[in-house]
């Protein structure tokens, strides 16, 4: 039922005379609007406008339902058809009176003769204009949902279809996600597949739903957005066979093949699926596109106020509990005001290397990177299944300084999410927003810190802290830095500063060094010239260790974006 009809309105002003009966003129009740949440106490005039505006809170609802008094009801409802159901019968006592728009207004907020309007007079022109329909996109007026959208929508009406006739064990898509993961961890080709639905289908009764071709389960998988992107690479780091090195087989750099080779030598190998000889390229990064990941995170009206806790749920009371209540987060809304909307996401990144085979005597190093949205309550983005699997990058050995090659895809695609944004759907709203997204954080072990940054924590200068401050011995005959300068950051009245004996035979009374500014960074990266990535990076000449005064190895690919320093 619209909140617009005639029935509504009545049944409404019935709810306000029964919230309001007992209370003065200027008294107050809790608000169960969508946006108040019977959190705040409102005036009779402010509770009716916000109500008329945005509908009743879902969990005011659910409350509501088993009352004797009022209960409504609004099961997957916009928030034009709420219902009023009224069945107590005292309320056939309580007079309406509608003007001639169909308005209704109490009589107890009249003016007196001569006197000049009351707030709650002004407020009730607002509500007969927010009835009328004169304040447009506030009352039934909801946007028509995107494509992405409507795909998802449509996938969800096929989610609760039948497998076939009075089947009770699943669904059609709980079927092919099933299926293709079994296809995923066992290495089953698509040809063997196909076999397995044609061997399936011909058992089920008729009016079954299962596909018949994997081109209709990639469909599906694509249309959750679970599908991932293979994009070769060259087996030296170099280059990403990717955009303007698309059709190249052979590295611009190292010159190395792209493709595998067997004993002809003609780049054609019979992978053992499939009969026909075919290129199989040496290495693949395999990349989960970030942006309908992020949407599908707006298509479900529970991870939808989620995602919006930092800004509505969280608590502000000066204690860091959240990523939003850090001094980051808060110089980045200060310095980017347009970015403050609270659906626009902050990621973090973490990656490390891991061996796939869990064998001590085989050397294989495979970085998975992670990327974590920090929007949501601390008790969900510490989740697993909340995590967002953004890249694979294949070994067998390490990366190195050069995973900046592999991160050019994430890169191009948060500098898409941060410049335009993208369309989304927020379901829980009804409405379509453009969704914008930065990395605000990398969390990461220190040799893999050094890999993102690009400053080596090796050598005199390992640590990024202390950076050309650092206090550094070398061992002689353990051929190895030691650092002993942490004294430094003590009180300068701590005993142990003047404590010769347990440490290096020294008395400690330096001051602590400054850490670098970003400015700082921006100029040391002015003072070399960046080497390129790949196999002829291993053939360049020894650093002269006396002479350089930063231990900067490359210009990290996170500055390549407008907010670089605060990324990294």
């Amino acid at each position: 039922m619209p909140r617009s009809s005639t029935e509504w309105q009545n049944k409404f002003m019935q709810f306000l005379d029964r919230t309001y009966s007992g209370t003065s003129r200027g008294g107050t009740a809790a608000c169960p609007c969508r946006k108040c949440l019977c959190m705040s106490h409102r005036t009779r005039a402010v509770l009716q406008i916000h109500v008329l505006s945005t509908g009743f809170a879902e969990s005011f609802i659910m409350e509501g339902e088993g009352s004797a008094d009022v209960v409504f009801h609004n099961e997957d409802a916009g928030p034009s058809d709420v219902q009023v159901h009224n069945d107590d019968p005292a309320a056939a006592d309580v007079q309406v009176q509608n003007d001639d728009e169909g308005a209704p207004h109490d009589s107890g907020v009249d003016n007196e003769e001569g006197g000049a309007p009351s707030e709650d007079d002004e407020a009730s022109n607002l509500i007969k204009s927010l009835i009328r329909g004169e304040i447009r996109g506030e009352i039934g007026d909801e946007d028509e949902p995107n494509e992405q959208a409507k795909v998802f929508f449509k996938l969800l009406q096929e989610a609760k279809k039948e497998l076939y006739p009075g089947c009770e064990d699943g669904t059609k898509i709980s079927f092919i996600v099933e299926l293709f993961q079994v296809k995923c961890m066992y290495g089953i080709s698509n040809k063997a597949l196909e076999g397995v639905l044609f061997l399936i289908s011909k058992f089920l009764p008729k009016g079954h739903c299962v596909p018949n071709t994997m081109e209709k389960v990639q469909r599906v998988v694509r249309d959750l957005g679970l599908d991932y992107i293979k994009i070769d690479a060259c087996e030296n780091h170099c280059v990403l066979f990717w955009k303007e090195y698309e059709k190249l087989d052979i590295c611009p750099k190292c010159k190395a093949s792209r493709w595998k080779t067997d004993d002809r030598g003609d780049g054609h190998v019979n992978d053992g699926h499939d009969k026909k000889r075919r290129r199989v390229p040496v290495k693949i990064l395999r990349y989960f596109p970030l942006t309908p990941r992020l949407r599908r995170l707006y298509m479900s009206e529970s991870t939808s106020s989620e995602m919006r806790w930092h800004e509505e749920g969280r608590i502000d009371d000066g204690k860091l509990r959240h990523p939003a209540d850090s001094r980051a987060w808060k110089h980045v809304d200060n310095m980017f005001p347009r970015f403050k909307e609270a659906r626009n996401v902050r990621l973090g990144l973490a990656s490390d290397g891991f061996n796939p085979f869990g064998m001590q005597n085989v050397t294989y190093s495979c970085w998975p990177v992670i990327l974590i949205p920090y929007n949501l309550p601390p008790w969900l983005y510490e989740k697993q299944s909340y995590w967002i699997m953004s890249m694979l990058i294949p070994g067998k050995k390490t990366p190195g300084m050069n995973i900046d090659v592999y991160l050019r895809p994430l890169i191009d695609e948060l500098k898409a999410l941060w410049n335009t944004g993208v369309n989304c759907r927020d379901v829980k709203a009804k409405e379509n927003f453009t969704l914008r997204a930065m990395l605000l954080w990398t969390i990461n072990d220190f040799p893999a810190y050094a890999m993102l940054s690009g400053w080596s924590t090796k050598g005199k200068f390992a640590c990024p802290y202390c950076h050309k401050d650092t206090d550094y011995l070398w061992l002689k005959h353990g051929k190895k830095f030691c650092y002993m300068g942490h004294r430094r950051f003590l009180p300068l009245d701590h005993p142990w500063r003047m404590n010769k004996m347990s440490f290096n035979n020294e008395e400690e009374t330096r001051e602590a060094p400054v850490p670098l500014s970003g400015q700082d960074v921006l100029d040391q990266y002015a003072t070399f010239h960046p080497t390129g990535f790949g196999k002829d990076i291993s053939k360049k000449r020894k650093r002269d260790e006396d002479a350089r005064w930063h231990n900067w190895r490359k210009k990290s690919i996170f500055l390549s974006s407008p907010t670089g320093l605060l990324c990294s």
